[in-house]
């Protein structure tokens, strides 16, 4: 298995997006979703920083809105026709459909903002990377003063950030929030029936979605005993797991997508928002003394620099 060496590419940092511009693109956006009769809030970290902050959090990455299909009349049509109507503003819009969601990815003054439609599973959405947010906070949502114009947040919004961010969500952190996230998540063995399904499925589908993680220190030495945890909206819970004397341990994956990876050993601890992961891959993760967070695409970069060299 290929191993990274120091003079390899390193994997990309989330750099935070242009306040001004992120601005200006969320009250345009704004326009053109209330132009469309369209019913959005905003979520995740742009609800957290409008509720708390009052202001859009300094070392974000990008903007977070959504709706919910099937409420306040939004139809699968109305979304591609309002994608439309964002690439005629000039919008880069992509729509990525998944069976939980209908996410459309718009790019605009150089700032990310991410429309995301939910569908409703029972009682709850489910938002990245697994959290269980009910319905019932996303039906009448609460209007919020902000940037000078009024925003939806959902309905208590203090609610809905205890559990996206866990009860310490007033806690200003740049880093260190997504452990909090992933504390939230219940582990796969509890999460009810569809967990047993899938379970079922990984084993009877082992050639097809059976990769592995290669955990290896500051020193690109394998690491035995290194606590990976596992989440995704795919997935019916978090799925745990430690590596061998060989630093592997194994990773079925349901599917392609973006997962939420935890990595930790001894004094080192790193969570991996959005790694896009592939079923039957075998990646390496390698910290880095230098940037011990914020990093994305660790395990693809690795990978490739493995392909390359083969």
């Amino acid at each position: 298995m290929y191993e990274p060496n120091l003079g390899d590419a390193k994997p990309p940092i989330y750099k935070p997006m242009d306040i001004n511009a992120a601005e200006a693109l969320l009250k345009e956006a704004k326009e053109i979703l209330d132009g469309l009769g369209i019913v959005f809030f905003l979520r995740q970290g742009t609800c957290l920083g409008a509720v708390r902050d009052h202001a859009l959090i300094e070392w974000d990455d990008d903007l977070d809105t959504g709706s919910i299909i099937g409420l306040h009349d939004l139809s699968e049509d109305l979304i591609e026709s309002a994608a439309e109507a964002f690439r005629a503003r000039g919008y880069d819009a992509i729509i990525v459909e998944v069976d939980t969601k209908i996410s459309v990815e718009l790019d605009k003054y150089g700032t990310h903002m991410d429309w995301t439609c939910y569908r409703i599973i029972g009682d709850h959405v489910l938002q990245t990377p697994g959290v269980k947010i009910p319905v019932s906070l996303l039906t009448n949502l609460k209007r919020i003063d902000f940037l000078g114009e009024q925003f939806d947040v959902p309905n208590p919004p203090e609610e809905y950030l205890r559990l996206k961010y866990g009860p310490e969500w007033m806690v200003p952190k740049r880093t260190g929030y997504e452990r909090d996230i992933l504390n939230l998540i219940p582990d796969q063995e509890s999460s009810g029936g569809l967990g047993k399904v899938m379970q079922l499925m990984r084993r009877l589908l082992p050639q097809r979605n059976t990769g592995s993680l290669k955990v290896l220190d500051f020193d690109k030495r394998p690491v035995k005993g290194a606590e990976v945890l596992l989440a995704s909206t795919v997935l019916s819970g978090l799925i745990r797991s430690s590596t061998g004397r060989d630093g592997r341990t194994k990773l079925d994956l349901p599917n392609e997508g973006p997962y939420m990876v935890g990595v930790r050993y001894g004094d080192h601890d790193e969570v991996l928002y959005a790694e896009t992961l592939v079923p039957g891959i075998d990646y390496v993760y390698m910290p880095d003394p230098d940037v011990p967070s914020n990093r994305y695409n660790v395990m693809e970069t690795y990978y490739q620099a493995s392909k390359a060299q083969d």
